[in-house]
């Protein structure tokens, strides 16, 4: 029989692992490869290191897959608290892939303008090619803006079952909901360029997340309580 301890662990190690594999493919390889505003550079960057923007690809379409099975790993943990409230969690992790998924067909689409099948060359220029890329490269960031509504909200339910738990400790709940300001309010900047300002605001509340994936990869949780 599987402990509440084992339990938390258990989603705690697959937390950590969502965020360190989905790190290349969110974060740092687009830093490395894509030049914001100059499309011929960003495509000769994707022309020169194809095999690691696919690799890039992999790394988010796996972290998304690994994101369901945290999902579930947190609702079998805290059903018992609140069997609605983890359900409103682990759906909105549910309607949050998917979109992740599409979203990444843009990332397939400047792959494929940036080095053009031969039905595309007579048509368009390598300078118009190279912005299309880029172009897609702009709505598979604007998906991910979208996605952050979803990857805000669950947060919510998240932080309310953790407060109310009584074998979590109730502040990694309040983190949560501080995490869960910090989350929506990235779209918010995304869809309003005049808020930019908020950004940093924003990255430093969505810190609150990281202590109860710490918490339960490591401590778990207590067995004495509810």
């Amino acid at each position: 029989m599987v402990t509440r301890k084992g339990q938390a662990r258990r989603a705690g190690f697959l937390y950590l692992f969502m965020i360190v594999t989905g790190l290349p493919g969110l974060i740092l390889i687009p830093a490395r490869l894509i030049v914001s505003g100059d499309a011929a550079a960003t495509a000769e960057h994707l022309r020169a290191s194809e095999t690691l923007f696919r690799l890039g690809i992999a790394s988010e379409l796996f972290h998304q897959v690994v994101f369901l099975y945290v999902a579930l790993a947190l609702y079998r943990l805290l059903a018992p608290v609140s069997k609605s409230l983890a359900m409103q969690m682990a759906a909105l992790v549910f309607v949050s892939v998917p979109i992740m998924f599409i979203g990444a067909v843009n990332e397939l689409a400047a792959l494929i303008l940036v080095q053009p099948p031969s039905y595309l060359s007579p048509v368009f220029t390598r300078a118009q090619l190279d912005a299309q890329a880029l172009f897609f490269l702009r709505l598979h960031g604007e998906s991910i803006g979208v996605v952050e509504v979803f990857w805000g909200l669950w947060l919510i339910p998240f932080g309310l079952l953790v407060f109310r738990s009584g074998f979590l400790p109730k502040l990694l709940g309040v983190l949560l909901l501080v995490a869960a300001t910090g989350e929506l309010l990235r779209p918010l900047v995304s869809l309003f360029p005049g808020l930019n300002f908020l950004d940093p605001v924003a990255g430093i509340l969505a810190l609150g997340e990281l202590p109860i994936v710490l918490w339960l990869a490591i401590m778990g949780a207590t067995e004495n309580k509810r």
